[in-house]
């Protein structure tokens, strides 16, 4: 069983940057891949990046390819987005999930676990 709880959201003015956290409970972190997913204001959730069990290996949603950075911190327990150049598109609850599987997938349907999601609103 693992807990995820996101945090970092907020508002911001476009161009600017953002660092979600996702802190995870459990003692297995490192046995999951994480990715993140974000779901824009009446539209259905979407992929955004995802990163296997080492960390070695990263994929990307090709909106944000060049401006997201997916990491992790195996001793932390945490994964973070890092939101650059941020756009009003970007506008969306960020959620992070946990795939036991622990390599690169991009549906959402193959995640074990999920948080809460973190509010992100960019300005124009």
């Amino acid at each position: 069983q693992v807990q995820l709880v996101e945090s970092g959201g907020g508002l911001v003015q476009a161009g600017g940057s953002l660092r979600l956290s996702c802190a995870a409970s459990g003692r297995t972190f490192s046995s999951y891949a994480l990715g993140w997913f974000r779901q824009p204001p009446g539209k259905e959730r979407e992929f955004v990046a995802t990163i296997n069990r080492s960390g070695g290996s990263t994929y990307y949603a090709a909106s944000v390819k060049g401006r997201f950075t997916i990491s992790r911190d195996n001793a932390k327990n945490t994964v973070y987005l890092q939101m650059n150049s941020l756009k009003p598109e970007d506008t969306a609850v960020y959620y992070c999930a946990a795939n036991y599987y622990g390599g690169i997938i991009v549906d959402q349907g193959k995640y074990d676990y999920w948080g809460q999601g973190t509010q992100v609103t960019v300005s124009s």
